[in-house]
């Protein structure tokens, strides 16, 4: 399944709501990568085994079950995860980049690849249940990068 969307994070015609900077934007990024418990609830731990400027080596654990990823940047634009293919966990990719069109308008993009190529019909199904479960996941973690530049933790 390859899936793709759009979250709006500046909204010029909504005066409501407190715009983020790119820095804000991108260092709430970073921290979803480096403290995922403050993002992800259902996370018991997640301890860093490699870190530098450039990427942060993960695992992560959820009960009995350990993941290894890792998250490369690409600093003020993109945030990359590879999770390679280990026990019964497939090879997946999500990369979160900030679009900017326009000054000030920010917006970042959340591609999945879970690099399975053609679905059948059940997998079809089951996918519509996986895209709705990130989306809502993705809209969580700019709820929190907001809740957090508010606090002045992004400053």
């Amino acid at each position: 399944m390859k899936f793709s969307h759009l979250v709006e994070i500046n909204d010029p015609l909504n005066p409501l709501i407190e715009p983020l900077s790119r820095a804000q934007l991108w260092r709430g990024l970073v921290l979803r990568a480096e403290r995922p418990k403050m993002f992800v609830p259902h996370l018991d731990a997640c301890d860093i085994l490699e870190k530098s400027a450039a990427l942060v080596e993960r695992e992560l654990r959820y009960g009995d079950t350990v993941i290894r990823d890792r998250v490369s940047y690409l600093p003020q634009m993109q945030v990359h995860y590879h999770v390679p293919q280990q026990k019964d966990i497939p090879m997946s990719d999500l990369t979160m980049t900030i679009e900017e069109p326009q000054p000030g308008a920010l917006y970042v993009r959340f591609i999945y690849d879970d690099h399975q190529g053609e679905e059948n019909q059940a997998e079809a199904f089951y996918n519509e249940f996986r895209r709705s479960a990130y989306e809502e996941a993705d809209i969580d973690t700019i709820r929190m990068v907001r809740e957090l530049a508010e606090n002045g933790a992004l400053d």
